[in-house]
């Protein structure tokens, strides 16, 4: 084991070959997956959570969508790229026994509409807070999947104090982070398919696509890439998270990540992939339970 920061879910959270159809990779929530077997799976998106309460934010020039349910300290849910906030729906119960839930749909993603000005992780990291002036929310804390992951690390850097702590999955803080030929991974595949026919179904705008992710992949090209020195400023609680079969980032950045931000811990889950939080949902919402209400 690397360091005594570094932490194996298995065991420690007190829970009870790639496959080339999309039928085998796209798996049901009823579905009987070995436990060795789950990260080759994509499981289906959750279906929208009937106790949040929609609403749509006049911020930046766009219309930015969200959704709320549960009382308590704010947690903020942002998803990957090119998704949308259904794929959290495996979380929103879990912490709204305790928390006020916030889900967003990112800017151009789901619901939410984009405006013409370039991707950035800044540009949307100031949606967030303008969310949160919206919302009369002083701190919250974040919980966020790939480049949700990377817009809450934004955060901790522009704006230490509207953050409490970070849960980030599966981030990078350099495009170096990214593994090559991603988008060829089956299960990875898989996804980019389903998120362009969500995007149709859900979007202001379902017949621009192609010129969303156009837009988006310019920001992918050249960002993240923050310095030793910007992650050294950053003063949240961090926890960084992945799976260790993420098809997507490479391992050894996200060690480094962590070794970097002062105090991050790192934590991997097993047989899970870039998308544990539907792979092991109750491993991945006790991980940010343990988290984000550790006194």
């Amino acid at each position: 084991m690397r360091r005594n920061k570094t932490l194996l879910i298995a065991g420690l959270l007190s829970m009870a070959g790639v496959c080339g159809s999309s039928a085998a990779i796209a798996a049901g929530p009823s579905s009987h997956i070995a436990w060795s077997e789950r990260w080759q799976q994509l499981p289906n998106t959750p279906a929208p959570v009937a106790a949040l309460k929609p609403h749509y934010a006049s911020i930046n020039g766009i219309q930015l969508y969200y959704a709320t349910t549960g009382k308590g300290s704010p947690v903020v849910l942002l998803h990957g790229g090119l998704a949308n906030s259904d794929y959290w729906g495996e979380q929103v119960a879990a912490l709204a026994k305790h928390h006020q839930v916030i889900v967003v749909d990112s800017r151009g993603h789901g619901r939410s509409t984009r405006d013409s000005r370039p991707y950035s992780y800044d540009l949307m990291s100031d949606d967030v807070v303008a969310l949160l002036d919206e919302l009369k929310i002083q701190k919250a804390d974040i919980v966020g999947w790939s480049d949700g992951g990377i817009i809450g690390i934004d955060l901790a850097i522009r704006y230490p104090a509207r953050i409490g702590k970070i849960f980030a999955f599966a981030p990078n803080t350099k495009t170096s982070g990214v593994k090559p030929d991603t988008e060829k991974n089956p299960v990875f595949a898989r996804y980019i398919e389903r998120a362009g026919n969500e995007y149709r179904t859900l979007s202001k705008t379902p017949t621009q696509y192609d010129a969303f992710v156009e837009q988006i992949s310019h920001m992918w090209a050249s960002q993240p890439n923050w310095s030793d020195s910007d992650l050294k400023k950053i003063s949240a609680p961090v926890l960084i998270v992945d799976g260790d079969r993420d098809e997507a980032i490479v391992r050894q950045h996200l060690e480094y990540i962590a070794d970097t931000i002062p105090g991050a811990g790192l934590l991997i889950l097993p047989n899970t992939s870039h998308f544990a939080f539907i792979q092991a949902p109750k491993e991945f919402n006790q991980a940010i339970l343990n988290f984000i209400d550790y006194k």
